[in-house]
């Protein structure tokens, strides 16, 4: 008997030794960076809301994930040198006209305002209610989530669909789209910190990791922006897409908000007048900038 409770013991300890060994091999490989970790991630979020975006004919075309673009101008490239920056006022802030469909409920409507007002706290933007502006962004719950990029002109929509795209990431995500920003795996500098794995990409969606020409702004690349998609975002497989370099376990994509970095880039490109145009010196260091 008692060799037989000594045997069950040494064969429970080896499991439990093995579960732990393999618990911490899975670690060292994807650092709590899986495919369930990023569920809340704004680029996942709206990777989810965006499975019916472009079968309406009604609505924009949508490319590179969920940035929409004019009938016959197949080319999201950061507009901002080209007067796509929404005008300042003589006062130093920049008023963003929005007008919010009464298609949402009243917690929905909340949670938009919520959204809109984060940027008066670290920027100089301000998204202002609609009162006879020609310019505004036109909220709309359509089949998904996406936006413009930069100020187009007349009523442009932002789509922030009922259906997987009120979430203050999101919000935030697409809003600063229509400030001029695209994603941050985009930037021309990208090559330097990420590894885009094409062969894991769903077949017809390797647009969404193109390279384009844009403005850093003296800013260094941000793994922690929320306009950085997820390590697996478009994977057919469930592997990878984007890989960090040189560490591949840094954790990517994983914003639930605007990141210190993503607010210095509002500021720097509105060139705000405001102590907030600066990101928190412990997580970006200063010698990283350009």
């Amino acid at each position: 008997m008692i060799l037989q409770t000594a045997a069950l013991s040494l064969l429970l300890c080896s499991v439990h030794s093995f579960t732990v060994q393999a618990h911490f091999e899975k670690s060292d490989e994807y650092s709590g960076n899986t495919i369930e970790d990023e569920d809340l991630s704004a680029s996942t979020l709206i990777e989810k809301a965006n499975v019916n975006v472009g079968k309406n004919l009604d609505e924009p075309l949508v490319m590179y994930g969920d940035i929409a673009v004019p009938t016959g101008f197949q080319n999201a490239d950061p507009c901002t040198r080209r007067g796509c920056l929404w005008r300042k006022s003589r006062d130093g802030n920049v008023y963003v006209p929005y007008r919010i469909s009464n298609q949402y409920s009243r917690r929905e409507r909340d949670t938009i305002v919520q959204g809109l007002r984060s940027f008066a706290r670290s920027t100089c933007i301000r998204f202002t209610p609609l009162n006879r502006q020609r310019d505004f962004v036109d909220i709309k719950s359509l089949s998904g989530c996406f936006s413009f990029v930069g100020r187009r002109g007349n009523a442009q929509t932002v789509s922030l669909s009922r259906q997987g795209c009120v979430f203050r990431s999101v919000i935030q995500h697409e809003l600063l789209h229509a400030l001029g920003f695209n994603h941050e795996q985009t930037r021309s500098d990208r090559d330097e910190h990420v590894r885009i794995v094409l062969q894991n990409v769903i077949p017809g969606m390797e647009h969404n990791f193109r390279k384009i020409n844009t403005r850093n702004l003296g800013t260094p690349y941000d793994y922690g922006s929320v306009m950085h998609y997820g390590r697996f975002a478009f994977s057919r497989n469930r592997e990878a897409t984007i890989i960090p370099i040189p560490d591949r376990n840094a954790v990517i994509g994983r914003a639930e908000k605007m990141s210190p970095v993503d607010i210095l880039r509002v500021n720097r490109l509105y060139r705000c007048n405001t102590t907030n145009s600066r990101p928190d010196p412990e997580r970006v260091p200063m010698n990283e900038f350009l």
